[in-house]
């Protein structure tokens, strides 16, 4: 049995290729590497590593790095083709210190952690399904400031309901 360290490393240099769209076939490619885990390790390792699942520009997924989210506005993640955050973007809407962000489906993942690489004080944090992103803002924070934050992610952004 290898140890935890030589697993991270393992899962980092897997997901980087940019073809992992499935926990159960990196579960697969680890176990023909020699590491002996179980489903629940994997998924508490990517919780813990920010491994999130995003939309490949194809109608499937992809498990991607956290540092490989700054590259997806250029439009490439570990070699596989990503639509820009903003052809994802379908509304926004905010209520008291929600802001509801409305994608079309599989776009919620990156564009939430597009927002949660920016690191603005702004905003505590992100939790997104699959078309709906809930982001939490800081108190005094208004919708005219986290709306300029948000435009660096997607720069057609108007605040628009559905």
């Amino acid at each position: 049995m290898k140890n935890k360290a030589a697993r991270i490393q393992k899962i980092k240099e897997l997901v980087s290729g940019g073809t992992i769209d499935s926990q159960s076939r990196l579960l697969e490619l680890l176990r023909e590497s020699g590491f002996d885990l179980t489903q629940a390790t994997l998924s508490r390792d990517l919780k813990r590593m920010r491994i999130a699942k995003v939309g490949d520009g194809n109608g499937g997924y992809i498990y991607i790095l956290p540092d490989s989210a700054r590259h997806t506005v250029a439009g490439h993640v570990s070699g596989v083709h990503h639509a820009a955050p903003s052809a994802g973007f379908v509304s926004i809407d905010f209520s008291g210190q929600f802001c509801v962000i409305k994608t079309r489906p599989g776009y919620a993942g990156g564009i939430a952690l597009e927002i949660d690489a920016l690191d603005s004080h702004a905003v505590m944090g992100t939790i997104a399904g699959d078309d709906t992103i809930l982001v939490i803002l800081r108190e005094n924070e208004s919708r005219r400031q986290v709306m300029s934050i948000l435009k660096n992610i997607i720069p057609t952004l108007e605040e628009k309901t559905e």
